[in-house]
């Protein structure tokens, strides 16, 4: 079962902020890291971006509460890569609180799907922004 180019487009660009994250930690660590998730958590590093859940429950198998920092660094090296705006519709003084997975699923969307509902800019890799309504 083939995926969508553009759905093959995201998951590379996740791996890809993933393994820089990673790399930040170390080379050794990220080699260590990866063999982990492989051989302890069975979750090799092309089935990631299709268990997010999974990944993020090893990261914290792994790091203890320190998983939530890696988490936010792979955010942000993500948001590099892909940046996608939303526009909130709730009160001014209610900030939603978002998870790694629920980040992730929303970039995943913003970047897949054009005919979504609401007022969404995503951005590739410094590309020209496209704005969805």
């Amino acid at each position: 079962m083939s995926k969508p180019s553009d759905h093959s487009r995201f998951e590379e660009i996740l791996i890809d902020s993933i393994d820089e994250a990673f790399s930040s930690l170390g080379e050794r660590v990220k080699n260590v890291l990866f063999f982990q998730l492989e051989n302890k958590f069975k979750l090799t590093k092309k089935e990631i971006p299709y268990k997010i859940q999974d990944f993020s429950d090893a990261l914290e198998r792994i790091f203890g509460s320190a998983a939530k920092n890696l988490e936010i660094l792979i955010m942000k090296k993500l948001h590099q890569k892909i940046t996608c705006s939303y526009k909130w519709q709730g009160p001014s003084w209610l900030v939603p609180e978002v998870t790694f997975n629920e980040y992730i699923e929303l970039l995943r969307v913003s970047f897949e799907d054009e005919n979504k509902i609401g007022e969404v800019e995503v951005w590739v890799d410094g590309e020209e922004p496209k704005q969805f309504v």
